[in-house]
């Protein structure tokens, strides 16, 4: 029975600019047309399909393959609409794609676990394998590769929910979850995540969407301006595991407070230690050290070009900044691109802990508890 107090929640908030064309019909207002057909496939004996929503300025659309962000159109400084968040035309492209990730809900730790293995309650708990001799974001069969059940669907908004049984990929304990997905008369995209656990377990969950505020396909983002508000980060080994050292990002190339280009300081990836580790950036920053619902700005980045700005606000204790280090071009965007290396980003708010670090903020989540965690993307426009 889903606990009424145990609530985690993503607010995606989308403020549209002034100038922005006015409503007309999804179809012909829609910046990338997604024919739903192309999504209607039966997965593990459970049926996948494409849902659209439109309220005022703003349309997505949203998959219930795993939970995913397919599309996402956002005007420009003239009121032109691009679709800022990377996907594919088509389930079958998802399921063939080399990046797994795109847009999904990452369950039920993101990041990875060294070796697999971490203690719970006095007892090493395995999880399978899927990155080296690590696990990664919930495994082969995490949140991001199941199929959630639909609930309801309205013109803007959407219910999904998924049970994450007992011991599945290794996590003990049955976790509940519900997602609402919502369009507000607001302009606002909101998704809100219920979950409850019957036995102790760890939760640490994200949205992986990947921005491109220049519209997906429309070339790198390393002349975005980016602007992260925190004094620390967390280091890394080398298999890209925090290794429980919280580092000053003064004199690094990993200081964001005052904003620079996110290709500014890239270029230092052969003598900094921390950035050739990762193949760019693609590490954890500390926002606050407490948990608490108190919502705090994580990030802001502007494309100069198309004047689009995004603000990200969370409650979460971090925001992890991943600069798209790996895409080869193998996988073809659903505006008919390849998505290539460093022309996306991603701003994934979560607690910035992971289940073997003793001296961060925990992520256990115990039967009754309330976990709770808020993010809203905000959406505005330069002069």
């Amino acid at each position: 029975m889903m606990i009424r107090q145990s609530i985690f929640s993503v607010i995606i908030s989308l403020f549209i600019c002034s100038s922005a064309i006015s409503q007309s019909n999804l179809n012909n207002d829609e910046c990338v047309l997604l024919d739903p057909e192309n999504f209607n496939k039966v997965i593990d004996g459970k049926q996948v399909g494409l849902y659209l929503l439109k309220n005022g300025n703003l349309t997505a659309a949203i998959t219930n393959y795993g939970c995913r962000i397919v599309s996402l159109c956002a005007p420009d400084k003239n009121g032109q609409k691009a679709d800022v968040v990377l996907g594919f035309k088509s389930i079958d492209d998802y399921l063939k794609a080399t990046g797994v990730y795109h847009g999904a809900i990452i369950g039920r730790v993101i990041g990875r676990i060294a070796k697999g293995n971490f203690e719970l309650d006095g007892k090493t708990q395995a999880l399978p394998i899927n990155n080296g001799g690590n696990h990664q974001h919930g495994g082969l069969k995490g949140f991001h590769n199941q199929v959630w059940d639909v609930k309801t669907v309205t013109d803007s908004s959407i219910v999904l929910s998924y049970i994450s049984v007992d011991g599945e990929m290794g996590y003990p304990g049955t976790l509940q979850v519900e997602a609402t997905y919502q369009l507000t008369s607001n302009n606002e995209l909101t998704l809100k995540l219920l979950a409850a656990t019957d036995k102790t377990t760890v939760v640490n969950l994200t949205n992986h969407a990947f921005f491109n505020l220049a519209g997906e396909g429309n070339g790198p983002i390393l002349d975005h301006v980016l602007t992260i508000p925190a004094n620390y980060f967390c280091a890394v080994n080398s298999d890209k595991i925090k290794t429980g050292a919280i580092l000053k990002v003064a004199g690094t190339p990993f200081d964001f407070r005052k904003g620079k280009s996110i290709g500014k300081d890239i270029i230092l990836e052969n003598t900094n230690e921390q950035l050739k580790i990762a193949g760019g950036y693609d590490q954890s920053y500390v926002l606050k050290k407490k948990k608490s619902n108190k919502i705090v700005l994580a990030a802001t980045v502007v494309d100069p070009k198309s004047g689009r700005k995004l603000e990200v606000f969370t409650n979460n204790m971090g925001v992890h900044f991943f600069s798209a280090n790996f895409f080869k071009g193998t996988d073809i965007g659903k505006v008919g691109k390849p998505l290539h290396y460093r022309e996306s980003f991603a701003l994934e708010n979560q607690d910035y802990n992971s289940p073997n670090q003793k001296s961060f903020p925990t992520i256990i989540l115990k039967p009754g508890e309330k976990y709770e965690s808020y993010t809203i993307y905000h959406f505005s426009c330069l002069e």
